[in-house]
């Protein structure tokens, strides 16, 4: 027996649990279970105890905590028992990556206290520190053609904003083509990466990763150099913790991966809806230049539709672009 168990049992549970349960469902010894309990509680987990009822949790982990998260998914989704937790990682996308490449299953999750190498699009770096964030990384392995594939990061930005509305009630915005917004200030930027079969050139697995702002305050993008740039759930006034926002996160992430890609009408007129670049003029970089446009709809693909002043349009199916 480990934490890990003990950790599962409290967290699933409703209310008290004795130790004689605890011993029983463990299949170890109350004196087992007490240790476990005390070390726990040392590491500072707000575990409360009472003679006539037993043991119950008070509270959210102190950090990041697999069992924990488990115990609020559904026990048949497709994330349940595979997530795993970090102290420190360079980027949760280029460790899953890797875990990926050796085979780790459909759902698997990673989450971390801190990224010291976050990375965002077009090889930006992504402000990560500790604590006050959520990072993770999930690995989906669909079966769809590349085509398809290539729609997903649209669909993963309304799963990320469904799962943030659904924890704390922010509205969140889309800016094309895959960061979310809340106020004037960047919220979560999310990264997308696939893999293809080098002999048949079919996909293999995608990784889907972002990072949410949680409790970062002024003074600390100040010191990032975000000032005006970057913004957090608290300092917009949203407290949601941590697990609760992660498993609210995944859910949707789960309804997504069900529905696509048959669903695509739905998810892209919620794109469309909640986003923030339409209406707007917007700047991007071509061969060099800077041009400026309106960014006028977002295609069956999810590409930015722009039109120029002279009245011709074009669509844009990457790159970066600045609202103006």
């Amino acid at each position: 027996m480990d934490q890990n168990c003990v950790l599962a049992l409290l967290a699933g549970g409703s209310g008290w649990l004795s130790g004689e349960e605890m011993s029983r469902a463990l299949g170890v010894t109350r004196a087992a279970v007490w240790k476990q309990i005390t070390q726990l509680r040392q590491a500072g987990w707000p575990i409360e105890s009472s003679t006539r009822l037993g043991y119950r949790l008070s509270g959210p982990p102190p950090c990041l905590s697999a069992s924990y998260l488990n115990a609020l998914l559904p026990p048949d989704g497709l994330f349940s028992g595979k997530i795993q937790t970090i102290a420190s990682v360079d980027s949760t996308n280029t460790r899953l990556k890797a875990l990926a490449a050796a085979g780790a299953p459909e759902g698997t999750v990673l989450l971390a206290e801190e990224q010291t190498a976050g990375r965002g699009t077009r090889g930006r770096s992504f402000s990560s520190p500790r604590g006050q964030g959520l990072y993770l990384s999930v690995l989906l392995r669909p079966k769809v053609s590349l085509e398809e594939l290539l729609t997903l990061t649209g669909w993963a930005a309304v799963a990320f904003r469904d799962g943030i509305q659904a924890a704390c009630g922010a509205g969140v915005g889309i800016k094309w083509l895959n960061d979310l917004y809340l106020g004037n200030g960047k919220l979560c930027g999310i990264l997308t990466e696939l893999s293809l079969l080098g002999e048949s050139g079919e996909p293999d697995y995608v990784v889907i990763g972002a990072g949410i702002n949680l409790t970062q305050n002024q003074s600390d993008f100040q010191a990032q150099g975000l000032d005006g740039i970057a913004t957090s759930l608290a300092l917009e006034g949203f407290t949601p913790e941590r697990h609760h926002l992660a498993a609210c996160v995944l859910t949707a992430l789960g309804d997504m991966v069900r529905a696509f890609p048959a669903r695509q009408e739905d998810y892209l007129a919620r794109y469309r809806a909640h986003c923030i670049t339409l209406g707007r003029q917007v700047s991007f970089q071509e061969n060099g230049q800077t041009l400026v446009a309106a960014a006028l709809d977002v295609s069956d693909h999810f590409a930015l539709v722009v039109g120029y002043p002279d009245g011709t349009r074009r669509t844009l199916s990457s790159g970066s672009i600045a609202m103006l």
